[in-house]
């Protein structure tokens, strides 16, 4: 990964593009070059240093004073932060500067350091979720390289295996959720980690991994005869239609509830109809969990 478009680093910081001008023009700490036909693309280290700047900006540090500051202040600013939701999304910004450095030992020991002091539950749901959830939009676009995905993917899907082999549920709930990904969709890991969630809790799961017909899955469905099936869509090949999926899915499953996570329901205008249910962030997925 060379270059990022504004549209990037505004997914990625969550500053709006709109800002992120006014700062170029007012500023120094951001030096953007252009293409032949002049769109703005930034580097790796202007990403690294606005993920910064957009941090203590947050936390009560004035755009006008960071300017100012240097690299090194600028980190030992940050390393000062002790407000806890500080410290999740500066190591959730280093995960993310550790992968466009292509620097996978420090990236996995950010992870272990987190799980040695938090635990893998607190790590899956405050830093490797939140990591998901700022990158799939870059494998939605195809703003990163897939060298850099399958390295990153391998460490986090070896630390949520770890989490659902260990996962030692106190309680038992009389439900049951088959998991799949559908044909093309490759991406595992917010799938793994529901998984672990729903394990967790106490609630029996039927995994089935990634890319599978939906005719393996409804053969299976009416064997396990599970209470609620659950996708989840990140980004799926040029041949995969939307409607033509949902549709199959509730012709496949009338009277099973189907639980939809993902980018792909975010771009989704249409409206849907049981047995179809979106749960298009976060907190809807954890309000879904919470219910069973």
């Amino acid at each position: 990964m060379h270059s990022f478009t504004i549209k990037d680093l505004e997914n990625l910081s969550g500053i709006k593009a709109h800002t992120i001008r006014i700062w170029e023009q007012r500023y120094t700490f951001l030096k953007p070059a252009r293409t032949g036909t002049n769109i703005r693309f930034y580097s790796n280290e202007e990403l690294k240093k606005l993920l910064n700047v957009a941090l203590l900006n947050k936390y009560g540090f004035k755009i006008s004073h960071i300017d100012k500051m240097n690299e090194s202040e600028i980190c030992e600013k940050i390393l000062s932060l002790n407000q806890l939701e500080a410290l999740q999304e500066r190591i959730v910004n280093s995960l993310i500067q550790n992968m466009v450095d292509l620097d996978m030992e420090v990236f996995e020991q950010v992870l272990d350091d987190f799980i040695m002091a938090k635990g893998i539950e607190k790590t899956i749901s405050q830093i490797i979720f939140p990591f998901l959830e700022k990158i799939g939009i870059l494998w939605l676009t195809n703003h990163i390289n897939p060298g850099q995905e399958h390295l990153v993917t391998n460490v986090i899907r070896q630390k949520l295996i770890a989490g659902i082999e260990s996962v030692r549920s106190t309680v038992k709930i009389n439900k049951s959720v088959l998991l799949f990904l559908p044909e093309t969709e490759y991406h595992e890991l917010s799938l793994l980690f529901i998984n672990y969630m729903l394990k967790n809790k106490g609630v029996s799961t039927i995994y089935l991994g990634c890319s599978i017909p939906i005719k393996d899955v409804e053969y299976l469905a009416r064997l396990k005869k599970p209470d609620y099936i659950y996708t989840h869509l990140t980004t799926t090949g040029s041949k995969f239609n939307f409607d033509k999926f949902i549709t199959t899915l509730s012709k496949a499953f009338p009277k099973t509830p189907v639980i939809i996570s993902g980018q792909l329901t975010h771009s989704y205008e249409k409206k849907i109809l049981p047995p179809i249910n979106f749960k298009k962030s976060y907190a809807e997925v954890m309000e879904f969990l919470s219910g069973l």
